[in-house]
């Protein structure tokens, strides 16, 4: 199975990018956050003539997650119980079974500023998430948490420390969130550095941030040890981080085998 990540800051704005990268990279199951997409406008169409069913959950606006299978798509939910929202539950999971794997996309709230009510709702629901994971792994079943985290695990996963020692995405209590959910068992499947770069996934737009690689590694796969084990390669798609109107993050793709494959 070849499982992707990608937050493609609006799928409408992306489209063409995205149908390119799809039959250019030939994923089985691909996670996208920030789609921007109410479910009824997505374009599904366009991504079904490259073999790929489609499960959405967005209302239109900053937010959006869905998962694309040409592998099987069942069993979908959207949101996860007692989800906290700020006011209302907003459109950041969607689960779907994908060929006997249970495939989770995500958006995590970005949190703004740790004096903000956005960063105590961002650890809720992290906390909430958190609970919903611990029930699904229960039932044994290989299981992928992807997407667009908001948090970068470790310093050597932020180009520059020191610049964010005020701000979100790097503070002890995000962190202690990440290690809650990999406590429940799940192993953070780190992309391979390709010829030396740190494996960043997000660049700002702004200040050539990308060619000077100052970048931050926010989006993650964490993925049971059943499924862990079976990765037989794991990279940041940085080509697609390139060119006219990208997003301001690149894919991530895992080539996983089955259980047992030689």
């Amino acid at each position: 199975m070849r499982l992707a990540t990608w937050n493609v800051n609006s799928v409408k704005a992306r489209l063409p990018r995205l149908l390119d990268w799809l039959a250019g990279t030939g994923p089985d199951v691909v996670c996208l956050q920030e789609t921007k997409c109410p479910d009824g406008s997505f374009p599904a169409d366009e991504v079904g003539e490259l073999g790929y069913a489609v499960a959405s959950h967005s209302d239109g606006r900053w937010n959006g997650v869905a998962v694309l299978s040409r592998i099987g798509l069942t069993d979908v939910a959207v949101g996860f119980p007692g989800e906290p929202g700020f006011p209302q539950p907003e459109a950041r999971a969607i689960a779907a079974t994908c060929a006997g794997t249970r495939v989770w996309s995500i958006y995590v709230p970005n949190g703004r500023t740790p004096d903000s009510p956005h960063y105590r709702y961002k650890l809720d629901w992290f906390a909430g998430l958190r609970d919903a994971l611990a029930t699904e792994l229960g039932g044994g079943a290989p299981l992928a948490v992807c997407g667009d985290f908001n948090v970068a695990p470790t310093d050597a996963d932020v180009w520059d420390p020191s610049l964010f020692a005020e701000s979100t995405h790097v503070t002890p209590a995000e962190r202690q969130a990440l290690a809650d959910l990999r406590d429940l068992g799940l192993v953070d499947v780190v992309p391979t550095p390709m010829k030396g770069p740190h494996p960043y996934t997000y660049w700002d737009y702004r200040a050539g941030m990308f060619h000077q690689n100052k970048g931050m590694r926010i989006d993650l796969v964490y993925a049971t040890p059943s499924l862990a084990d079976g990765v037989r390669s794991a990279y940041v798609d940085r080509e697609a981080r390139k060119g006219k109107g990208p997003s301001d993050h690149a894919p991530i793709v895992i080539d996983v085998e089955p259980a047992g494959a030689a």
